[in-house]
């Protein structure tokens, strides 16, 4: 993990131009791992520089794949087919990123050698049970410590497929079990209580597996190759967000976002900024990736606290904590509801937001799946970002409207998601720092 570090966050000025955010995080993970189990090479263009990501393309170095990078945002993987994966001589690191670790427990576990999976402090407090057990029930051996990493992954000779209704909507436990379905006798079906990213379904379908999926359920068939093929990552919409609400927020602000991947079950937050009184207008601009793009034009308008959606929770989870930043700059009272997943994030967003903000002088009166955050002026002081990349940035959007300057905690990790966050920021108009 990175030295922990600080930033001073104030009132900068109205946010000017046109930014490009750094390449999507979700794509980026999955298009290393098809590449490296796909036959042939893969060339991924807007690769995100990102350390969880790195991680990712590191634990596929281990297991035997060549992955070159000519420069930054470029990775060249060296497929070695489904079964070319060699077993690693020490534990796979994670990092921070629990996407690849729950991913990688699926794609794992259908292998014929032995892996153990670990992560920094904060990815062994998250759970993997939801992962684990219906990966036992495709025949998965898995050991872990009251479900939380390190996982032990044992060599298995066959998995079966299985028909699994997951009890919380997942888009990673979903992955997994689809990755798992590649190396599994039959077909493995994932149906969903409410629909989620659909980027793996996407992806492999790209890759050539024999993948079908419509919102809320996927099918993939096991022992069908994947062939390489070129990926263009398009830029992160949770990276664009902190932007789309700080250029609302802020006075003045007309701000134009470029290639943004628009994919709907990423979107919530869109819906909800607009339902908020947001002026953005989103431009089509083909697809990369296999995923839309837009480009998304925001400017300066006021915001009003609403009821959230209960549907649009799950296509903006990790959107979350730079929702909150704006609630608590809206006008009235914000009520988020069906949001229980954001107590096992990074960190407990619910808490760590509701906290930062009272310490900013903001009403939060929290719920078990979510809170109510009463809009009212942002006074300046200190927050804890627990260490979390979102709570992080989040919390120097909320200071561009503080009456002093806020302290944010804890902020290395944002270079797990967001790279260069400070200088775009900084040349977008936003006020802020290291300390």
């Amino acid at each position: 993990m990175s030295a922990r570090r600080d930033w001073i966050a104030a009132p900068g000025g109205a946010l000017h131009g046109a930014l490009a955010v750094p390449g999507d995080k979700s794509v980026s993970h999955r298009a290393v791992m098809l590449g490296a189990i796909a036959e042939g090479t893969t060339r991924v263009d807007g690769f995100l520089e990102g350390e969880d990501t790195r991680a990712t393309a590191a634990v596929f170095a281990r297991l035997g794949v060549r992955i070159e990078a000519p420069q930054a945002g470029v990775r060249i993987v060296h497929g070695v087919g489904l079964h070319g994966l060699q077993p690693a001589d020490a534990p796979l690191d994670c990092g921070n990123a629990g996407t690849a670790m729950r991913l990688l427990a699926g794609l794992l576990a259908g292998q014929r050698f032995d892996s153990v999976l670990v992560g920094d402090a904060s990815l062994s407090r998250r759970p993997m049970r939801r992962v684990i057990e219906p990966l036992q029930q495709m025949g998965a051996r898995i050991a872990a410590e009251d479900g939380h990493a390190p996982l032990r992954i044992r060599g298995s000779q066959a998995l079966r497929g299985i028909d699994y209704r997951l009890p919380v909507a997942s888009a990673q436990v979903k992955s997994a079990l689809l990755l798992a379905g590649l190396y599994a006798d039959g077909q493995t079906r994932v149906r969903e209580p409410h629909p989620t990213r659909d980027y793996t379904e996407r992806m492999l379908a790209a890759f050539g597996a024999a993948c079908a999926y419509v919102p809320g359920e996927a099918a993939v068939q096991g022992g069908h190759a994947l062939s390489a093929r070129a990926v263009a990552v398009p830029a992160d919409f949770s990276s664009a967000a902190f932007f789309l609400v700080a250029a609302s927020l802020v006075p003045g602000s007309d701000l134009v976002l470029r290639r943004v991947g628009v994919n709907p079950r990423r979107t919530g937050l869109l819906q909800v900024l607009r339902l908020m009184g947001a002026d953005i207008a989103e431009h089509p601009a083909g697809s990369e990736g296999g995923e839309p793009v837009a480009e998304l034009h925001v400017r300066h308008a006021p915001l009003r606290g609403i009821e959230v959606p209960v549907a649009c929770v799950p296509d903006m989870i990790d959107e979350f904590p730079v929702l909150f930043a704006a609630a608590a700059c809206a006008e009235g009272v914000t009520r988020v509801r069906g949001a229980a997943e954001l107590r096992v994030k990074e960190s407990d967003r619910i808490a760590a937001m509701a906290a930062g903000l009272r310490a900013l002088g903001i009403r939060v009166e929290e719920t078990a799946d979510g809170a109510d955050i009463h809009g009212g002026p942002l006074q300046g002081g200190e927050v804890d970002s627990h260490g979390d990349h979102r709570i992080a940035m989040a919390f120097a959007v909320a200071a561009q409207l503080a009456r002093g300057p806020v302290r944010i905690a804890d902020v290395a990790n944002v270079a797990t998601s967001f790279p260069g966050f400070e200088a775009l920021a900084r040349a977008a108009g936003m006020g802020l720092a290291a300390a």
